[in-house]
């Protein structure tokens, strides 16, 4: 499970790491169902990405620079895997366009390509899950 940094200056993850977090997700839906707080999926989802060998960090903060100024830390990442992955946990009953934006802002600001979006909060995960790329 390898990544790579792209010409322009991203960091890409393996499409297996994508998979095996993903799998996760669903066991951990599979486990709990819907209706619960986003930082009981979080918990849960970091434990099974342990047991797996992630690298695994949750409430990273994001910093914004302004004009070279580093304005503090103004977003939180929910997690973060291998230092390649974002990982955004929602409890809604919908994903929209509010949070595909927030996570986009994420994914520039940490300079990475790929993010994805788990809302929890669906009968059925695969409904609850989508795949961001810059």
């Amino acid at each position: 499970m390898v990544d790579e940094h792209l010409s322009n200056g991203l960091v890409l993850c393996g499409n297996e790491i994508i998979t095996s977090v993903l799998d996760c997700a669903f066991i951990v839906h599979k486990e709990l169902g819907a209706g619960l707080l986003e930082s009981v999926y979080e918990k849960a989802l970091i434990f099974e990405l342990l047991s797996l060998g992630f690298n695994v960090k949750s409430q990273v903060e994001i910093p914004v620079v302004y004009r070279g100024v580093n304005l503090g830390a103004g977003f939180r990442a929910d997690i973060i895997i291998n230092n390649s992955l974002l990982i955004e946990l929602k409890c809604v009953d919908s994903i929209n366009n509010t949070h595909l934006a927030q996570v986009i802002t994420y994914l520039k600001l940490l300079n990475y390509k790929r993010g994805l979006i788990l809302n929890f909060n669906v009968a059925l995960l695969k409904n609850g899950i989508k795949r961001v790329s810059i």
